[in-house]
């Protein structure tokens, strides 16, 4: 998750190794919970402007990959 070039970090020293969006402190769940609560990606970067659309896409490919390696 926390790889060269990934979107997505973990860091003992921010938030407690909560995965975040890299150069951020805003956690990744905020994205997964915004989205289940039927808010656009549009609305979810609106609240957390150091989020960019390009980098909320990105995590959502990466969590695919993740899941799709693993079915």
């Amino acid at each position: 998750m926390s790889s060269k070039g990934s979107v997505i970090v973990k860091n003992p020293n921010i938030l407690s190794g909560t995965p975040v969006f890299r150069g951020t402190r805003v956690p990744l769940q905020l994205l997964f919970d915004s989205l289940e609560r039927g808010y656009t990606i549009e609305q979810f970067i609106e609240g957390y402007p150091t989020v960019t659309r390009e980098m909320a896409i990105a995590a959502l490919q990466e969590a695919e990959q993740l899941l799709s390696s693993k079915a």
